[in-house]
């Protein structure tokens, strides 16, 4: 599991057909500590009803067909929880806004 934060989205007209109706999101890995962007972004699945700027748990490869929404569909990458607050040795490294992100 991951910690990324989205930072867009992904329309598709012409995909396969367990992809349809299906929300895609740009994620972005983070570095948990400094809550700075870290590594290469990728398309993930949405089964939790997240949005761009939001801090979110991403699971890969087939721990992300294992959700309700995912079963049987060919992904690599869900988003599977949006954060609230991160906390590290004691640290909150990371805390969103009062009523959400």
């Amino acid at each position: 599991m991951i910690i990324a934060k989205v930072v867009g989205s992904v329309v598709s007209t012409s995909k396969a057909e367990k992809l349809q109706g299906k929300k895609m999101l740009i994620v972005q890995p983070l570095d948990m500590e400094r809550i700075e962007l870290d590594g290469k972004p990728l398309v993930s699945i949405d089964t939790v009803g997240s949005g761009v700027g939001e801090i979110v748990m991403v699971v890969g490869g087939s721990s992300a067909r294992q959700t309700l929404i995912t079963k049987d569909t060919p992904v690599d990458s869900a988003i599977v929880g949006v954060i609230d607050h991160i906390e590290i040795e004691g640290e909150t490294t990371f805390k969103a806004h009062e009523g959400g992100s």
